[in-house]
Order: C-alpha cells, then structure tokens, then sequence
C-alpha cells in the first residue's frame, strides 16, 4: 500500500511540475534591456576659419622706427584690432597639435612730447611731439594644446609681422633736416608671437576662443605689446 502510495504522489508532482512549465513557455517574453548608446568624443581635427578681434596695448620707440641714431624712448600706445584668422590641426587622444595665421587691421597708437638725445646728450633744448602706432600685424604661429572634450587649452608661438608709422613735429625754429632724419616713416617690423589661451566647441563645427598673446619686433626695445583676443572658428569637419 505505501508503495503505491509513493508513486502515485511522484506522478502527481511530475505532472504538476510539467504543467507549470508549459504554463511558463506561454507567457509573453520579456524584451532585452537596450544597449547605452557610446557617448561621442568631440573631434578638434579640421581645417577651419574665423574672425578674431581685440584690445592692445604697450610700448615703441618712435625716433628708433625712423632713425637709429637716437637714443631710445619708449611712448605707451594702446587701441584695438580685429581681422581673420585660418588655420588646420589634428588631434590624437587629448593632444592637438595645429597651425594658425591671422592678418588683422589695428588701431594701436599713441602719443608724447619729450627732449631727443644722442648718446645722452640733448639735440635740442625744447621737446618735440612725436606719434607712433600699428597699422596692422600679422602672425603665423603653431599651436599645442589639450583636449577635453569640448574644451581645449593650448600655447602658441610663432613670427609676426607688424606695420609700424611714426612721426615727430620739431620744435620751432627747426626742421626735420636739422635732425638729419625724417620726420616720418612707415616700415614693417619682423618679431615674435608668443601666448597661451583656451577655446569650446559649442557645436559640432563652431567654438569661440579666448587668448593672450605677447607680441615684439626683432628688437625688444622698438616694439612690444599685450593683446588680449577673443574668436569665432569655423571648422569644416569635425565630430
């Protein structure tokens, strides 16, 4: 009796246990979770252009960009700029690594009366007034930066070139011949561009910068000026 007993109860739990699985393979499946989308990496790579502008300001020697036979007199001078700029980089993990050059029209200049000397000795006894700016500049320099994202943090040297206009108006009773110059010259000057700044991609294709830059000619104590400029790029390509 207990034998049948126990086999009765094993085919009633095997039943059992077969209907619950067929009950379970009817139910509706349940839907694979979705894949997470990659986030994608903004790409720095690409020729672009933009437009940049500005405000300067520093110190020339207006008798030493016509003449080198005075002594030297700085006259502080300051104004603003603005022009285009092209350029083309690329990156590889968070280094960029590109070339820029920029022509940009400027209104650095400024003005002062004081004594001319040649080796410390007065030329006359009376001031004459003299004026200096920069006309435009232009520069062409490598940049190296670091790439997070949308944001990239860069330094950037390279040459530049600068138009350069001076002039003085000599005290009454003489001339510019009495001086054994000119009154006036315009010339271009060969330095240096050197500066670091930072620039973010808001779109794919446009970012805006903000830079500083440090600009000479050949001689440090003909030219040198700060500039502090912002920018708008374009680039064909990217992300």
């Amino acid at each position: 009796m207990n034998r049948k007993f126990a086999l009765y109860a094993l085919a009633s739990l095997t039943l059992a246990t077969l209907g619950q699985a067929a009950s379970a393979a009817d139910l509706p499946q349940r839907p694979a979770a979705p894949l997470l989308s990659p986030t994608p990496v903004y790409n720095w790579t690409a020729i672009y252009i933009g437009i940049n502008g500005g405000y300067g300001w520093g110190n020339q020697d207006p008798l030493g960009l016509i003449s080198n036979r005075f002594d030297g007199r700085q006259l502080n001078f300051s104004g603003g700029l603005f022009g285009g700029t092209v350029g083309a980089q690329i990156q590889s993990g968070h280094v960029v690594i590109g070339f820029e050059a920029d022509l940009d029209w400027a209104n650095l200049n400024g003005s002062g009366t004081f004594i001319p000397t040649i080796g410390g000795v007065p030329v006359t006894a009376a001031a004459i007034s003299a004026t200096t700016k920069i006309d435009w500049e232009a520069t062409a320099r490598a940049r190296l930066g670091y790439a997070q994202q949308n944001w990239l943090f860069y330094v950037t040297g390279g040459l530049a070139l600068l138009g350069t206009n001076s002039s003085f108006i000599p005290p009454t009773g003489f001339t510019c011949a009495d001086f054994q110059s000119n009154c006036s010259r315009s010339n271009k000057q060969v330095g240096a561009a050197l500066g670091a700044g930072f620039e973010y991609g808001f779109t794919p294709n446009f970012s805006a910068k903000l830079e500083y830059l440090y600009i000479t000619a050949a001689s440090l104590d003909v030219s040198h000026h700060s500039e502090i400029r912002a920018g708008l790029n374009y680039r064909f390509g990217g992300m």
